[in-house]
Parts: structure tokens; sequence; C-alpha cells
């Protein structure tokens, strides 16, 4: 056999062994979504490995920057990002073709290697679309000529490279919209939920409603009878012990009126008769009535107003009757001498908070959950129903009924109600 058949024969087997190289590298990348760093490691190494190369690193590249994202050499821990200005990157980018220089330090044209480098194959990454995202750059120490075999098989690797990143992207991209998606569901499903259990609520007072008034009704009018009688019977001279049974029956009798009204008041639907108020001038009427109450007696009341004058869109009588309760509460809540606080303050730019705060013993944490129950009382002669009612005339008014209470800061219930209008001051 002659010497040229020898180095043909010698020549084929290489070129088999490094093709059988090439598909051993290939077919061992394996892409799993979300897992893009040790698969363009593997590309990285691969290539160094298979065109001899001292360094090969995968980088992403956007916006004159870029990204380091494989290395087959150690670069330290942390991002490792670099201005493509004067880079030899930076001209494949510019290019989008393939760039092979022998001598970096002899052809300075084409940019700056990194220190110690003479060499370099840089390998644009392109995407489906044909979008230039990144390079696989390979350096040598020393001068070398790339063969277009060398170009073939580091632009083989780009392809699964560049497919990678660009799949990681969208996988990003769509772990994004997911969760925004989940979010926004999330948040709609709540919003669904709450309308839903409103719609329930409103059909469950209105039924309560038609209910109450039928037993109000049909209770009523032989419970006036009864007090009636009870009355006359007051004209009459009676013993002691007779006397002392008749306040008794007509104060149970009151008692139960009473709450036959607030029971009829608490099942009724809230409808408004809103209009415009000031909500300073409508605090400062009221003040005069309270000062007459006889829970008030004794109290003194500091109100705050806010400035400038703040307007809001409710039903004045039904408010009223908000205010009224909640500081009969608070009056009772303390001892004679002390003050009950009033302020009137803008939390928000579209609302405003109304304030009333006593210092007294604070509410337990027990009573503080159950407090807006209808029939939760903790006072003697109490209904329950006050405060119930008072929550569901802010909530048809679209506000908020807050209490908090503690040890430090006494209690504070804190009206909140949509503001109409602010009258500034010139």
């Amino acid at each position: 056999m002659s010497k040229t058949s020898d180095n043909e024969i010698l020549l084929h087997n290489q070129t088999w062994q490094r093709e059988r190289q090439i598909i051993i590298r290939l077919s061992s990348l394996n892409y799993r979504t979300g897992e893009l760093g040790s698969y363009l490691h593997n590309i990285a190494c691969g290539v160094s490995e298979l065109i001899e190369v001292d360094w090969t690193v995968v980088t992403f590249c956007q916006e004159g920057f870029e990204t380091v994202l494989a290395s087959s050499l150690e670069m330290g821990e942390g991002e490792h990002v670099y201005s493509l200005h004067g880079l030899l990157t930076g001209t494949v980018i510019q290019m989008g073709q393939s760039l092979a220089v022998k001598d970096a330090q002899k052809n300075p044209e084409y940019g700056q290697a990194p220190e110690g480098y003479c060499a370099y194959l840089g390998i644009p990454l392109r995407t489906a679309e044909n979008k230039v995202i990144g390079t696989i750059c390979s350096f040598s120490h020393q001068p070398r000529d790339f063969t277009k075999e060398d170009i073939q098989i580091v632009e083989l690797f780009a392809e699964r490279a560049a497919t990678a990143i660009d799949n990681y992207h969208l996988y990003q991209q769509q772990c994004k919209f997911n969760h925004i998606l989940e979010a926004e569901v999330e948040k709609r499903t709540i919003e669904l939920q709450t309308t839903q259990a409103k719609l329930l609520e409103q059909e469950r007072l209105a039924a309560i409603g038609e209910f109450a008034a039928m037993i109000v009704h049909e209770i009523r009018n032989p419970l006036t009878t009864m007090i009636m009688g009870l009355k006359y019977f007051r004209k009459t001279v009676l013993t002691e012990s007779a006397q002392e049974r008749l306040v008794l029956a007509l104060s149970e009798a009151s008692r139960l009126e009473r709450l036959l009204s607030e029971i009829l008041l608490y099942a009724k639907p809230q409808v408004l008769q809103l209009c415009e108020l000031d909500v300073n001038e409508l605090i400062y009427e009221l003040l005069e009535c309270i000062h007459e109450m006889p829970e008030a007696l004794e109290r003194q009341i500091e109100f705050i107003p806010v400035l400038p004058t703040v307007k809001v869109l409710g039903e004045k009588d039904k408010l009223k009757q908000v205010f009224l309760n909640i500081i009969r509460n608070a009056c009772e809540a303390v001892a004679p001498g002390d003050i009950v606080k009033w302020k009137v303050h803008c939390s928000h730019i579209n609302k405003i908070s109304i304030n009333v705060h006593n210092g007294g013993e604070p509410i337990p944490s027990e009573v503080l959950t159950k407090i807006f129950q209808p029939f939760f009382s903790t006072k003697p002669g109490g209904t329950g129903l006050g405060l119930a009612i008072t929550k569901r005339i802010i909530n048809a008014h679209n506000g908020e009924l807050l209490i908090s209470s503690d040890l430090l800061t006494g209690t504070i219930v804190s009206v909140q109600l949509p503001i109409v209008t602010f009258q500034r001051f010139d």
C-alpha cells in the first residue's frame, strides 16, 4: 500500500473519529425547560474540546451589552456583563455572521480580545425568526487558523444554544404570563365570591325583612294593648310589692317594644335618599343633640374638624343615627370627666375617616370579633343590634366601619366614607 493511501486512510479515520465525537456530544445534550445553565455549559465545554481551543463562552447580547451565560472555564461567582463596544463579540453582533480571527493583536480592526488571548472564533446565535440574540465565542492563547470545519461545528452547537435560550425566554415569559393570569383569576374569583355573598346576603335580608315585618306587626299590636293595660293600673292604689312588679312589667314591655323596632330597622333594606353633606356641619349639628344625651352628661366631647371642608354623599338622618350610636357607646365606656375625641381627617385622596376615640377599658379580642354580629351584646339591657344596624347603614353608603382596641390607645371606631368634593380656602 502506498504512503498516499495510508495518509488518506488516516485522514479518513481522523474525520470519522471527529464526527463521532460531535455526534456523541450533540446526543448528550438534553435541555429541560427552565434548566439553561448546565445545558449551555455542556455546549461551551463541547466546543472547546472539539475545536481544541483554550476557552469558550456562550453569551446573551442586548442593548449594547453581553451577559456570559456559560463558560468552559471557571469565571467566579456573580453576573458577568460587559459592554460590546470595541469587543470582537460586538463585531459579530453587528455583522450578524461568523467571524474567525487568527491573531486579534495583529488585526485590531475586528475588536479587542480578552487579555492573554490571540485567536478568536465568534458564531452568532440566531432564533427561528432569524434574530441574533447572542454568540458562542472561542479563544486560544496562541494564534491559529480556524478551518471551515471548525466553523461548521461551532455553528451546529450555536443552533442548539440559540434554540435553548429562545425557549428559555419564552418559558420565562409564559411563567410570568401564567402568574399574572393566576393572580387575575384569583382576583376575579374573589370579586365574584364577594358579589355572590352580597347578593345572597341581600336576598337573606329581604326574606328576613318580610318575615320580621309580619312578626313585628303581629306582636306589636297585642303588646301595645298590654302596655296600655299596665299603664292603666298605675292610676290605681297598689301595694308596694305590686307597684314594683308593675314598674318591672312596664320596663320589660318597653324593652320588648324597642327590640321590635330595632329588628324591623335592621331587617329593612337600606334605601337611601342621598345628597351632598358637609362633614363638619353635620357633626356640629349633632354636637348640640349629643350634649343633651344622658350618656354624655359629665363627659367632654372634643371635636377636631377637617380642613379644608370635605363633602360626602349620604342620607343625613341615617348618618346622624350612626354617629349618635357610636358616641353613645363611647360615652358609656368612659368615666365621668373623661374625654371622648371626635376627629375628622382625610386618610386617602378619595376617602375620609371620621374617628371616635375613647380611653376606657379595651374591648377584649374575643368580643371584638363578634361585635358586629346581630343580637350580640355585652350590655345588660342591650339588644345587640345597634352596631349591626350602624354597619349596614355605612355599607349602604359604600363606606367601611372599623374598630380597633388595645390597652395603650383605647378604642377607636372609624367610619370611612367616599369623598365627593373638597372645598379649599383661598
